[in-house]
């Protein structure tokens, strides 16, 4: 109505992914009488196919989730450890793990989807792939930003002499460029999702199909072993939780680097957004200075220890943050790792939401790292890899630098919300280092100013990078940003849309009535399915 997206509410279950074939996947589950844990699994796997250059079963993530049978949140940690092999002497730049075989993480997504089905989905896992395998083997039509993601991608990995002929093979046929209704049929997925369904997740951790993506890394130079992938086990965690406003935020602890995000509110906590114009000048250079001090405050204590985790979030130092944030000075700081980096594009994960009649509720954010991960598809599996090891710290002189077994930090934040104890909201977003930043500032939009979720999700964000650069979304007024550039951002405006700020998917539960409302981002191809 009046040109936007109706609201989409449902008392029975509900899925807010980010490709309409994917919502729709994990609503069957739904109405066939599988919950959210189930459906989280066909969500997942759907999106394997339907945004390969996203996320798919060789990538890796985390889920939080509210099981209302226990009553408590949980965090089930899928990113397995750095490769013990890898050979991190060798590098001196994160950039020279961007592409190819030794930028290939172990495998993490299929182990983590085979768990939430284990402990507490209803069906089999095979049921939760079936949606997957059809996919996969009728094909699907390319929709706009599918299109713009291959053809973005096709020049830049055609460089890539010895991985390109297997990636054209199972995306492209050798097409220079797609079109719009473009069927990308996966033969060679289906097959490999039908041997998962029959033989269970061990077909990859510690099978056939584990060997065969060794031994193709072996082929092209990588340092993933068998035993790294035999090692993979899904761990169980409790959330980290801080405050904001009336609500419990829920999300990863360490070594995720989620901790930016809670920092990040819990600095806001200090501030009355009421008195502060929604988009202005005011509001945007508080969220703003709080978010890259936030940033800071992270890459300075990456995975820090509990007892140091707790002093970072404890409101002494939320205070010595917030005295920061209202001192004026210009702010100059990284947002990204321990040395400034450039701003080197987006990077390519998912979220999804999932909430079912039962009162359980999931929120996913997986991943591949860059579009097309590594750009290594094993050939006969239809798998891309990720690139995981990209996000890994090399540099020498770095006090985080990365050791072979180290845990792999990850900044996903996939967030749960809690008021007096009950779930009332899931979100979450891709970005890359981005997560950490736009999360805080759709719960601004959301709790502060009272938007309805959707318009939350819709209003403009910026993302922030290394120094003092910002790069908000053109539809914030001109005025405005022109008087954040006088008080030290270094304003660079995108587009009036840009995935660069993430594509957020989220769920809110009216805790009286039970009610869920879903949210989608526009940013990507985001869908709300009803159950």
């Amino acid at each position: 109505m009046h040109g936007k997206r109706p609201t989409i509410t449902s008392l029975h279950g509900l899925v807010a992914a980010a490709h309409p074939l994917a919502a729709q996947a994990g609503a069957k589950l739904l109405s066939s009488g599988g919950n959210a844990f189930d459906a989280a699994a066909a969500t997942a796997a759907a999106l394997n196919v339907v945004e390969p250059f996203m996320s798919g079963l060789a990538g890796l993530g985390y889920a939080t989730c509210y099981i209302a049978a226990e009553q408590r949140v949980r965090v089930l940690d899928f990113v397995p450890p750095v490769p013990a092999r890898l050979p991190v002497e060798r590098f001196r730049r994160r950039e020279d793990l961007q592409r190819g075989a030794l930028s290939v993480g172990t495998p993490g997504n299929l182990a983590g989807w085979a768990e939430l089905v284990r402990a507490y989905g209803k069906k089999p896992l095979g049921a939760a792939l079936a949606p997957a395998i059809a996919l996969a083997r009728d094909g699907f039509a390319l929709a706009e930003f599918g299109v713009a993601e291959f053809n973005e991608q096709i020049p830049l990995l055609r460089r890539w002499t010895a991985l390109y002929e297997d990636w054209a093979n199972t995306y492209t046929g050798g097409a220079a460029s797609v079109a719009l209704g473009h069927i990308v049929r996966q033969p060679e997925l289906a097959t490999t999702l039908e041997a998962i369904a029959a033989d269970g997740w061990r077909h990859l951790y510690g099978g056939n199909l584990g060997e065969a993506i060794v031994a193709h890394l072996r082929r092209l130079g990588g340092c993933l072993t068998l035993d790294d992938i035999k090692a993979v086990r899904p761990v169980w965690k409790e959330p980290l939780a801080a405050r904001y406003r009336d609500l419990s935020i829920n999300t990863l602890p360490p070594p995720s680097e989620a901790f930016q995000f809670l920092l990040t509110l819990r600095i806001l906590d200090g501030f009355d957004f009421s008195s502060l114009e929604r988009n202005g000048i005011e509001h945007l250079d508080t969220l703003w200075r709080a978010i890259r001090l936030a940033a800071g405050e992270r890459i300075a204590n990456n995975n820090p220890a509990p007892d140091r985790l707790a002093q970072i979030l404890s409101e002494r130092n939320a205070a010595r943050l917030r005295a920061r944030v209202k001192d004026g000075t210009a702010l100059i700081g990284p947002t990204e790792q321990w040395l400034p980096a450039t701003a080197a594009g987006e990077h390519h994960t998912t979220s999804f939401s999932i909430g079912d009649r039962e009162g359980n509720l999931v929120c996913i954010t997986q991943s591949l790292g860059s579009p097309f991960g590594s750009g290594v598809v094993v050939p006969g599996t239809g798998l891309c890899l990720n690139n995981f090891l990209y996000w890994t710290d090399v540099n020498p002189l770095s006090p985080n630098r990365t050791r072979p077994g180290d845990p792999l930090p990850v900044c996903m934040a996939p967030s749960v919300s809690l008021h007096n104890g009950k779930p009332v909201l899931a979100l979450g977003t891709p970005g890359s280092y981005g997560i950490l930043q736009t999360q805080a500032q759709a719960m601004v939009q959301y709790l502060d100013y009272g938007l309805a979720l959707q318009d939350a999700i819709e209003a403009p964000r910026a993302r922030l990078w290394d120094g003092c650069l910002v790069e908000p979304e053109a539809r914030l007024e001109a005025s405005v940003l022109a008087a954040l550039a006088k008080r030290g951002h270094k304003i660079e405006t995108g587009g009036a849309w840009t995935m660069r700020v993430g594509g957020m998917q989220a769920i809110a539960i009216d805790a009286a009535t039970g009610l869920m409302t879903g949210a989608c981002d526009p940013r990507r191809d985001g869908y709300v399915a009803t159950a």
